[in-house]
C-alpha cells in the first residue's frame, strides 16, 4: 500500500454515502473513500455476519466495536475485539473471511 499524492483531508464519515454487500448470512454495511489505488472504509457488520467469499487483498483492519472473527484458509482462526487490529499482505497465503455473532465495527486500510 502507498498513499498517493493528496492535500490534508478531513473525513465527516457519516457524510460518506453507504453500500451494502450481502454476506453468506448477514450483510455489511459500507462508507468508502478511495484514493487512486489506496481505499478506506468504515465497515458495520451484522450480527450473524458471514463473509461470502476468501478475501486475498492486503489489509490493515481495526476494530473499533464489537467482536470479529478472522479464519484463515489454512483453518486457523482469530477473534479481535475492540482496539485490536490485524495486518495481512496482498502477497503469500493468507486468504481469509470474517465473521461475527455479535456485530463489528471496524476501520480499514487497503
Amino acid at each position: 500500500m502507498k498513499i498517493p499524492p493528496l492535500p490534508f483531508t478531513v473525513t465527516d464519515w457519516a457524510a460518506v454515502p453507504e453500500t451494502r454487500h450481502p454476506g453468506e448470512t448477514g450483510e455489511a454495511v459500507w462508507r468508502t473513500i478511495e484514493i487512486g489505488d489506496l481505499r478506506i472504509r468504515q465497515v458495520a457488520y451484522s450480527p450473524g455476519y458471514l463473509a461470502d467469499h476468501w478475501c486475498d487483498r492486503g489489509h490493515v483492519l481495526y476494530v473499533l466495536e464489537g467482536e470479529l472473527e478472522t479464519e484463515l484458509r489454512d483453518g486457523r482462526r482469530f477473534t479481535l475485539t475492540p482496539g485490536m487490529s490485524y495486518q495481512v499482505s496482498d502477497f503469500g497465503d493468507a486468504a481469509h473471511r470474517s465473521s461475527t455473532r455479535t456485530g463489528a465495527r471496524l476501520f480499514i486500510v487497503d
